[in-house]
């Protein structure tokens, strides 16, 4: 039974469809928007591990892309929402999956704040850094580390050739939303002796702060401010106003007479009368 579902009886709308509860977006997708606020921003929590392609054991608490791809399109879109709060706490996964959601945060339009609280691991570091500022909580920790597979890999050239272009694109992104150099992420990427089964760096809130990595060290509600600030700077669009266009005149078309004689007067004057002329369509009517 869907959990949605009253035990009892099932709710129907006029229109014969099944009325899902207020609370369905918060436990399927951890998302929430609010409307009695001072503005009106969604929240958007990524958690767990992002689930790319492959679905993962049912034990795991993931993120799927696949829900979070399409409520980015819908918070775009929605003009009653005017900014977009992002809440991390993940250990990592699929890279092109959370590259995907990176990219398309960092393309919206509309003002992005994000916090990492707990953890914003490997291809969480993407997503703390596509929103227009970023915040993290002094007891959180980022783990920076190079890409790695699971699964059965081929030892060939071409492979570690992949490898190396895709964490290419992740120190790209990273650097290019971010206040941190590629060769200082680079070196926090393949650090010694802080990871026990990897290379890699931990940085706990204040040192991502001071790499560079997050903007600003602060909580819920730091962020929040700091997006109805965004939201507040931002210049107010006005809908294009459609262009009236000016009423057509119509014109009067002249009406055509004819003259019919009527008579001679005994002094040799014409007289007529002026009628309208009508046209007659041939096989009767007229036109």
């Amino acid at each position: 039974m869907n959990r949605y579902e009253n035990d009892n009886e099932e709710t129907e709308e006029a229109d014969g469809s099944q009325e899902v509860p207020a609370d369905a977006q918060i436990a399927d997708n951890g998302i929430l928007a609010l409307e009695n606020a001072k503005h009106n921003i969604h929240c958007l929590t990524v958690i767990g591990q992002i689930e790319g392609h492959y679905i993962l054991p049912a034990q795991n608490k993931t993120t799927k892309y696949e829900h979070i791809m399409p409520a980015l399109v819908a918070i775009e879109q929605d003009r009653s929402i005017e900014g977009l709060l992002i809440i991390l706490n993940t250990v990592g996964g699929d890279v092109e999956a959370g590259l995907a959601i990176s990219e398309l945060i960092a393309g919206m339009s509309k003002p992005t704040v994000s916090i990492v609280v707990g953890g914003g691991h490997s291809i969480g570091v993407p997503l703390a850094v596509s929103a227009r500022r970023s915040f993290i909580v002094p007891s959180a920790t980022m783990t920076i580390h190079p890409v790695r597979m699971n699964g059965m890999l081929l030892g060939i050239p071409q492979t570690l050739s992949y490898f190396e272009k895709m964490q290419e694109r992740i120190i790209e992104f990273v650097c290019k939303n971010s206040r941190i150099t590629p060769e200082r992420f680079r070196e926090l990427m393949m650090k010694k002796d802080e990871l026990v089964m990897d290379v890699g760096s931990v940085l706990d809130g204040k040192a991502a702060v001071n790499e560079g990595l997050i903007d600003g060290l602060g909580g819920l509600s730091d962020a929040v401010e700091c997006l109805y600030s965004l939201i507040e700077s931002e210049p107010k669009s006005k809908e294009p106003e459609q262009e009236k266009k000016p009423r057509a005149k119509h014109r009067r078309q002249p009406i055509k007479t004819s003259v019919r004689i009527h008579g001679e007067e005994p002094d040799g004057r014409v007289y007529a009368k002026v009628h309208p002329f009508r046209e007659y369509h041939p096989k009767g009517g007229r036109i």
